[in-house]
């Protein structure tokens, strides 16, 4: 774990609330792995002495990327932080996605909730991998990084809830395609997931229900991101656990829904 001085490099709107920051952050990028996270000292609200977690979207050749949604007086503030101001970043934190998969990769993320796998989908594809990106939201405004994910040559199958974009209806639709497509052809398989409750839940199960790994990413409210305060517990088989220790990623067939 680092406390990184940080310069911010690019700071921008995405749309619909959705923004994009980076950072030159060269020790922790060079320590970070997918599904891990940072927690960032907003500046102006140093007195709350409360930094706010982020997944990390990416983290490459020094720079450390979030993709964040502006939903609170934490994030609001984060909009001012301009290109060239330097900002206190900790991390990596966290225990992040595995590296290695034993079939298919597939990845599924609900609005937001794709930052970690861009970062997951850049270093399985090079080790060999071809992830498969599902992607959900509930309008086309809430699928994000689309162009990313096609620079990187990966292939992305989209849903939004009311059909401005790809399929009509949940991200788990185009998922139980193609789990149907790997059955037949009797294909194993690893799902990866990160985004909102419901989804996770629905994943974790298709894992379970299949005999497969899945790898679940679970967002809870982190305050210390170092498991001191207990604020982020997650119910496990093997009783409560730290999101922010020992996830935010677990193993699907860990999780106590």
């Amino acid at each position: 774990m680092i406390d990184e001085k940080c310069k911010v490099i690019e700071h921008r709107e995405l749309g619909s609330g959705y923004r994009f920051i980076s950072f030159e952050a060269p020790k922790i990028a060079e320590d970070a792995t997918p599904g891990q996270f940072v927690h960032v000292r907003v500046p102006g609200l140093e007195a709350s002495a409360l930094r706010r977690p982020f997944s990390i979207f990416n983290a490459e050749e020094g720079r450390l990327e979030l993709l964040y949604k502006t939903v609170g007086r934490g994030t609001a503030a984060l909009n001012g932080v301009k290109p060239g101001d330097v900002v206190s970043v900790m991390g990596p934190l966290g225990h992040g996605f595995p590296l290695k998969c034993g079939g298919a990769a597939l990845l599924v993320g609900g609005g937001y909730g794709v930052a970690p796998l861009y970062f997951l989908a850049r270093l399985l594809k090079a080790q060999g991998f071809s992830p498969l990106v599902f992607v959900g939201g509930r309008t086309k405004d809430d699928l994000l990084a689309l162009d990313r994910f096609e620079a990187l040559g990966v292939e992305v199958r989209a849903a939004t809830n009311d059909g401005s974009f790809g399929a009509k209806g949940l991200v788990t639709d185009p998922l139980d395609d193609e789990l149907i497509r790997l059955k037949a052809a009797n294909e194993k398989f690893e799902l990866f997931a990160c985004g909102p409750d419901p989804m996770l839940k629905a994943v974790a199960l298709r894992a379970t229900g299949t005999g497969s790994k899945g790898w679940i990413s679970m967002d809870r409210h982190m305050v210390c991101g170092v498991g001191a305060c207990y604020a982020c517990i997650q119910k496990t088989v093997r009783g409560n656990s730290r999101c922010c220790i020992e996830g935010p990623v677990f193993a699907a067939e860990d999780l106590v829904w």
